[in-house]
């Protein structure tokens, strides 16, 4: 453990030790998340004589200078507003374009300024151009779909034969191919798809009819959609509609009365509560999820995520407990070392070496236990293989953040080059806001001519993926009032 004077955050909360950071983990995943777009206007936003003349002129550039500079933004980023550098990164452009378009002759490509004014969500009636016949600028494009994807049929047969020849669950089915996708894909690719699911084939069923309210196995099988439905919402950036779905999955549960499904669902709920800074709250769920467990089969795997998912709220706490932390990830390792469940439940997701060394170096990284904690992301590393991408690259970001806390840069700056290469069409909000916090942590070591060149490298590709991230979440938002059963 370290002996170094604690640091705190601007806003009042102890900054752990290892990070490397000037913020903590909350107020940097606030700043992350205000690098994904802007944040939604009301009409009045845009009745300022400084946006009014701007339009007037019709040019982009002063547009996008009133926009930045607008009063209502000094509360969220400063007496100045929004950066330059924000805003081209909203934009997909660098500073220097910014201030040449603010500066600069007007802009007339339609398509560029069609693009813009989406972004900046600028209302149709004050625009001085038209957009393509039948679209707005609300309107959604088309969004691309990853090759890695798995397709789904439009309409699912109520029975579908599995390659064993026997008759399976068709909602059980979907679940595979949705968790398939997701560990290659990501969840920013697949919510929407999920939600669509959810919503045009599971809804009907469930309340539709008479048939569903007196068949359980369908409300279980709407719960562990729901549930995965949450996490592909995290993993897209989407932390308010992730906590209603975990929400929604538990009351659905207690209709389908699978006592696995309930424990991981609080399980789900509790890893939340951690990355959201409730540590307590992440204790309380965690211990709901192990005494639900205990009232149906007994389930190794799923009583070890439960013991970790503990210790990393025990780990978060303050004063967080080490010993207490160790006595329950010990526990979570001798459960995983049980006989396997003899009947897990279908709708759980698998919980091994792999995901506990996750867990662990979590636990260890906040508790400020360096070495330990390099060598369960090493770890994580050994048991993920390359198609289990996302996984995998927690692992090495965790690692090269550790490398950055122990003033190994050029380690770092190797392991996340393998990072960047290797999740190029990966679909993850969660995995971008990691690279950011990486770029950060680097930042200090700037002087070092190889770390200065992979910033160069990752800063382009951060500004890429947000603009691509956007482009591809475009339209999704919608669903956010009515995200499932």
């Amino acid at each position: 453990m370290s002996t170094n004077a604690p640091r705190y955050c601007r806003c009042g909360n102890r900054i752990a030790w290892n990070h490397a950071g000037a913020q903590c983990d909350s107020c940097e995943r606030q700043a992350v998340q205000s690098t994904a777009g802007p944040p939604a206007v009301s009409a009045a936003f845009w009745d300022t004589p400084a946006l009014r003349d701007a339009l007037a002129a019709q040019h982009i550039g002063r547009v996008a200078r009133a926009y930045r500079r607008h009063s209502g933004f000094a509360a969220r980023y400063g007496r100045n507003g929004v950066s330059q550098e924000l805003l081209g990164t909203w934009l997909g452009l660098s500073q220097a374009q910014v201030s040449r378009i603010e500066n600069g002759p007007p802009v007339r490509n339609l398509d560029t300024l069609a693009h813009w004014a989406r972004i900046l969500q600028i209302p149709a009636h004050l625009l001085w151009f038209k957009l393509q016949p039948g679209r707005s600028v609300n309107e959604p494009r088309e969004k691309p779909q990853p090759a890695s994807a798995v397709p789904l049929p439009a309409e699912i047969p109520r029975r579908l034969p599995a390659a064993d020849g026997l008759v399976h669950d068709p909602d059980a089915v979907a679940m595979r191919a949705f968790r398939t996708a997701d560990l290659q894909a990501g969840g920013g690719h697949l919510y929407a798809s999920v939600v669509r699911y959810l919503q045009a084939d599971m809804a009907p069923r469930l309340f539709g009819t008479d048939a569903g309210a007196s068949n359980p196995a369908l409300f279980t099988a709407a719960a562990g959609l729901t549930e995965m439905a949450g996490w592909m919402a995290h993993d897209a950036g989407r932390d308010a509609s992730a906590k209603r779905h975990f929400g929604r999955a538990l009351a659905l549960v207690q209709v389908g009365g699978d006592h696995q499904l309930t424990a991981h669902i609080l399980g789900s709920m509790s890893h939340l509560a951690s990355y959201l800074g409730a540590p307590d709250e992440a204790v309380a769920l965690a211990r709901q999820g192990r005494a639900a467990l205990h009232a149906g089969p007994a389930n190794p795997a799923l009583e070890a995520r439960m013991l970790a998912l503990e210790a990393r709220g025990v780990a978060g706490k303050e004063p967080a407990d080490p010993a207490e932390c160790a006595r329950l990830l010990l526990r979570a390792e001798r459960a995983l070392e049980d006989t396997p469940a003899a009947s897990a439940s279908t709708w759980v997701s698998h919980f091994d070496e792999g995901s506990l060394a996750s867990e662990t170096t979590r636990c260890l990284r906040q508790l400020g236990d360096l070495e330990q904690a390099r060598q369960q992301a090493e770890r994580i590393i050994s048991l993920r293989p390359s198609h289990r991408t996302r996984s995998r690259a927690f692992g090495q970001l965790a690692l090269a953040s550790v490398l950055i806390a122990q003033q190994e840069p050029d380690q770092a700056v190797g392991i996340a080059a393998d990072v960047l290469n290797a999740t190029q069409s990966l679909g993850s909000y969660l995995v971008i806001s990691q690279l950011i916090q990486l770029q950060r942590q680097l930042e200090p070591y700037s002087g070092n001519a190889v770390v200065a060149e992979f910033l160069d490298c990752l800063q382009d590709a951060v500004r890429d993926r947000l603009a691509f991230y956007q482009l591809t979440a475009e339209g999704q938002h919608p669903h956010e009032a009515r995200e499932g059963p």
